[in-house]
């Protein structure tokens, strides 16, 4: 009986290490193009908000203050290595696994490893937080009008997401920057439950329209107006 050729067996093994991939990447773009709250609209007035995409993490951008809810302390001064960034007048906000977080601020630093790692799943979670200015908008970053009473839900998942030390944030971790900080987080992460999953379901739990599921950062931000093609 003749042998199969290394080369077929070698195919088929790569077929099976791929179908599990492909599957994961098509339903993660079915899930971000189906809606959740379909019928919301964006108010006239009310709060404006911003999702900020580096091509790996998409975080939430909101005012210090606005509709009864206030961020003064977070990041607390102490806890960023330039503590007059304080100033600026706007907090962004984003959860993820540890190690991917520490390890992959950019595409550059991105390992087989680590994103393995954080697929299979991991409890050691991070919030990650800094003072920041209000951003511009553009092709990264989308900005989304919001009801008070929306933000304030939106608010509330945001602060539960945080592992409180009685009414305070745990110690913080060091950030990537003099203005921003690491808090230990809420919350299970793996490839069902991303940090871009994680920006949607602050949206739903809003009552904002989108994804149903959003593992990627293009499946937040599809839902949100993109300015350059306004």
């Amino acid at each position: 009986m003749a042998r199969k050729p290394a080369g077929s067996a070698i195919a088929v093994l790569l077929l099976l290490l791929a179908t599990p991939v492909f599957g994961y990447v098509a339903a993660g773009l079915a899930g971000g193009v189906i809606p959740a709250n379909g019928g919301w609209t964006a108010p006239g007035r009310g709060v404006r908000i911003y999702v900020e995409d580096n091509g790996i993490h998409t975080g939430i951008v909101l005012p210090v203050r606005a509709a009864g809810v206030a961020w003064d302390d977070l990041p607390a001064p102490g806890d960023v290595r330039d503590p007059r960034h304080a100033r600026h007048g706007w907090r962004s906000f984003g959860w993820g696994d540890r190690a991917f977080y520490l390890r992959t601020p950019g595409w550059r630093d991105v390992r087989v490893a680590t994103v393995l790692r954080a697929a299979i799943g991991s409890s050691d979670t991070l919030m990650h937080v800094g003072f920041v200015s209000e951003p511009g908008v553009g092709p990264s970053v989308r900005a989304v009008t919001v009801r008070p009473a929306e933000y304030r839900r939106l608010a509330a998942f945001i602060r539960a997401s945080f592992q409180a030390d009685g009414s305070a944030p745990a110690r913080a971790i060091p950030g990537y920057g003099a203005s921003d900080a690491f808090y230990v987080a809420n919350g299970r992460y793996s490839a069902l439950r991303t940090c871009n999953a994680w920006t949607g379901e602050a949206f739903r739990a809003a009552g904002l329209k989108m994804g149903v599921w959003t593992p990627f950062p293009w499946t937040v931000m599809r839902w949100l107006p993109d300015p350059t093609n306004m």
